[in-house]
């Protein structure tokens, strides 16, 4: 079958490997209907992050048809429509009862988090809880449908999660920093959330455009210092009353921790890369800061899926471009160069 290669720094492409096959009791085999790019791939593309070269990708978000699974699943069966999160929690663990299957204490991190699914064909871990049945085949769906499904197997539950951890409330005035497609999906769950008012810090057009369509009422070009007092001055020097972070960069945590006011939660989703900042530094205000992975599975099952069926989300507008997975290499590409938002790859 055909799988994602990464080569070197700024060079992908495809490798033939054998169809992977079930291991444990509580597996799955999903053959892939979409995958795509996400911007967290761009790291060692970009030479930001080691990766060894000529090693398996980093491709982490997929919907698909189960094809086989283990003995210990019941949930699905072959032939289901599933999205398949990037986060495989037990269910069970205090953890995932909570809500934060992330860090499933049911197993290790070795294998809760999905990698090397830009391919024809997955082997999904712990299938028993994590795995979401969608209703019907992907031929009762219009492809805009399916674009959201599968931003629901990362993206948009990221960008909840940074809300949820936040605590945005009805009426809150809240930030978004960040316009890939994490930060846009953030702007939808803050809105879902109830926010009265989502400025989000973008620099580009039609980024802009999407974040305006998804219900924020105000952008901030500026960066630095200069995009702080601009949010201040928008809030009349009071600050948000939450900053959702969604790049994991030191200058996009340096910037929500400066904006949000006193007492007011910082949700971090963007994965820090580079130096972090002093936490020391915002102790006299009362800044709270949260997040890490998102609970994937919790959000879809409890109203995600349901709001896409309904027809009151459309996170899938952030794939702006799709690619056949033979593409690869143009696919990120044009999301190196933004030429797209987030790539999607097809398998025909």
């Amino acid at each position: 079958m055909k799988s994602v290669e990464f080569i070197a720094a700024g060079k992908v492409g495809i490798r033939e490997i054998e169809k992977p096959q079930l291991i444990e009791a509580d597996d799955a085999i999903i053959r892939v209907v979409r995958s795509c790019v996400c911007g967290s791939d761009l790291w060692a593309y970009r030479g930001l992050s080691e990766k060894a070269e000529h090693s398996a990708n980093s491709g982490h978000e997929v919907i698909g048809i189960v094809e086989e699974v283990g003995s210990a699943v019941t949930t699905v069966k072959k032939g289901d429509f599933v999205i398949a999160p990037f986060t495989h929690g037990c269910g069970q663990c205090a953890a995932c009862r909570a809500g934060f299957e992330g860090g499933c204490q049911g197993h290790g991190p070795a294998t809760n988090f999905s990698s090397g699914y830009q391919a024809e064909y997955v082997r999904y871990t712990h299938a028993q809880w994590s795995l979401i049945k969608i209703p019907g085949q992907p031929s009762d769906y219009s492809e805009g449908m399916i674009a959201s499904f599968l931003a629901l197997a990362d993206v948009m539950p990221t960008g909840y999660h940074a809300a949820r951890v936040a605590n945005v409330q009805a009426g809150d005035t809240v930030a978004v920093i960040g316009d890939g497609a994490v930060g846009l999906c953030a702007v939808i769950a803050a809105k879902l959330r109830g926010a009265k008012r989502i400025i989000v810090m973008s620099r580009h057009k039609d980024r802009q455009e999407l974040a305006l369509e998804f219900g924020a009422t105000d952008i901030v070009e500026e960066r630095g210092e200069e995009g702080v007092a601009r949010v201040l001055e928008l809030t009349q020097g009071a600050g948000v009353d939450a900053a959702l972070e969604c790049v994991g960069t030191t200058l996009s945590t340096e910037t929500a921790a400066k904006i949000v006011r006193p007492g007011a939660i910082v949700g971090r989703v963007g994965v820090p890369h580079g130096e972090d900042i002093q936490l020391s530094s915002y102790f006299m205000s009362n800044t709270g800061f949260a997040g890490g992975p998102a609970s994937v599975t919790t959000y879809v099952k409890g109203g995600l899926l349901q709001a896409v069926l309904d027809g009151l989300i459309n996170p899938g507008k952030v794939f702006t471009k799709v690619y056949k997975l033979d593409d690869i290499a143009q696919a990120y590409q044009d999301m190196d160069e933004r030429k797209t938002i987030k790539s999607m790859l097809t398998m025909e």
